[in-house]
């Protein structure tokens, strides 16, 4: 059989193919695949999961053969039982949705047992009815849903290091996950709860031993925050909140309070242990700036990418995710060469606002030293910094909001490494 052969259009130097050529139907199919493909059909061998009936249908679960694929870097800090963090394992996913079981995990004093019967939602302070619901006066409401990301603002922290971390995507990036949020929008609920002229803030609280609380701005409840009840469908799992959550689009997940109990309407922010001991960012001058809940545009590729190593020179697809908490991804630039020259990627088809975009793009190897980059740009002109950008202003060991440009070194045998350039 005769191989089949490709005019290659490149986009920028070392290997990276125009992102039209990347999308010809068939590009990248080598005879070798064709001919095992047309084996395959032609009834030639019989694998022996086909040769007698299957196992019977069970509740839920993925595939034995992907148990590799579960949450990283389980930890709880010394001396407590559920403080601590679990990660998303990103390189082993594709498109934007995390599933439930997978979306990384961020708790204060562990996850409570909450029976959702006996749990209400408390609304009080400068409003002119203080007001209780239970689950079931939720459901009454109107509901939407939205297909958006959330993202711890420690995440990606461990690049802040003086030497680049030798660890995986998902140990130094995986605390970002997207889902489809579905709930109650909050301000349907204040304009019935009827909120005082002098009613500027927020504070939340939740349902946990740590009574987590953080202060919002009324502004940005009002425009899109959401009292979410349900994650990709199904009711929210216990580690991101069950039975209700605040879900605050595009801002920091620790915004977001889990296991919501009370909302109190508030002239300014409270200054809770929460938005002051932490989740402050602390300048070069000695300044702490607080409140800093947008997230900020970033990229990262995911394949390929430390331990999913090249085995052979070649075409490769070169695929990550992009986000924004100011709106939609409207470009993103890769690099093979270290930041040299750029070429644009191909976002896939649903780009939506505040929600994980998924970029992909071809890469021809040809078994040298290689340095992959990616470079995000939001709908509102915000362009994702280089790592010396981001450090410059911030105080040492100030690890909150990361979003630098993150670099993945090629050797010529095709181990991937954690650089910085």
């Amino acid at each position: 059989m005769k191989k089949k052969k490709f005019n290659f259009t490149f986009s920028a130097d070392n290997g990276l193919v125009d992102r039209r050529c990347f999308l010809k139907s068939g590009f990248g199919v080598g005879a070798g695949m064709m001919v095992a493909g047309a084996n395959a059909s032609e009834g030639k061998y019989r694998d022996d999961w086909m040769r007698k009936p299957g196992s019977g249908m069970g509740e839920s679960g993925p595939s034995i053969h992907e148990s590799h694929i579960k949450r990283s870097n389980v930890a709880s800090q010394p001396g407590t039982l559920g403080s601590g963090a679990s990660r998303t394992p990103l390189q082993f996913l594709d498109g934007i949705i995390t599933p439930s079981r997978l979306h990384f995990e961020r708790h204060h004093s562990g996850i409570p047992d909450i029976n959702p019967q006996s749990h209400r939602l408390f609304i009080h302070g400068l409003v002119d009815r203080s007001l209780s619901f239970s689950m079931n006066d939720l459901q009454r409401y109107q509901h939407v849903s939205r297909i958006q990301f959330l993202e711890c603002s420690g995440n990606s922290g461990a690049m802040i290091a003086p030497n680049a971390p030798q660890r995986d995507v998902s140990q130094i990036h995986g605390l970002v996950s997207c889902s489809e949020w579905g709930g109650i929008p909050l301000n349907i609920l204040l304009d019935e709860a009827g909120i005082k002229p002098e009613g500027k803030w927020i504070v939340a609280s939740g349902a946990d031993a740590a009574v987590m609380s953080r202060s919002v701005p009324l502004e940005k409840i009002m425009d899109d925050a959401i009292i979410a009840t349900h994650q990709n469908g199904e009711p929210i799992r216990p580690s991101n909140g069950y039975p209700m959550r605040l879900f605050l689009p595009g801002w920091e997940g620790n915004a977001c309070v889990k296991w919501l109990k009370t909302i109190k309407v508030t002239s300014g922010p409270s200054m809770t242990k929460d938005e002051t001991s932490k989740y402050s960012d602390l300048r070069d001058d000695g300044i702490a700036e607080l409140f800093t809940f947008p997230m900020g545009v970033k990229s990262i590729i995911t394949s390929p990418s430390p331990g999913l190593d090249l085995l052979e020179r070649g075409i490769y697809q070169i695929s990550g995710i992009a986000w924004s908490g100011s709106g939609k991804i409207k470009q993103v630039e890769l690099s093979a060469d270290g930041g040299k020259t750029w070429a644009k990627a191909e976002l896939d088809s649903h780009v939506l606002s505040k929600s994980l975009t998924r970029f992909r793009s071809a890469w021809k190897w040809n078994g040298t030293q290689s340095s992959l980059m990616s470079r995000a740009i939001d709908d509102q002109g915000n362009i994702q910094p280089n790592r010396e950008h981001w450090l410059k202003g911030r105080a040492i060991n100030t690890f909150y909001h990361y979003n630098a440009i993150q670099s993945w070194s090629v050797n010529s045998k095709g181990k991937i490494n954690n650089v910085y350039l």
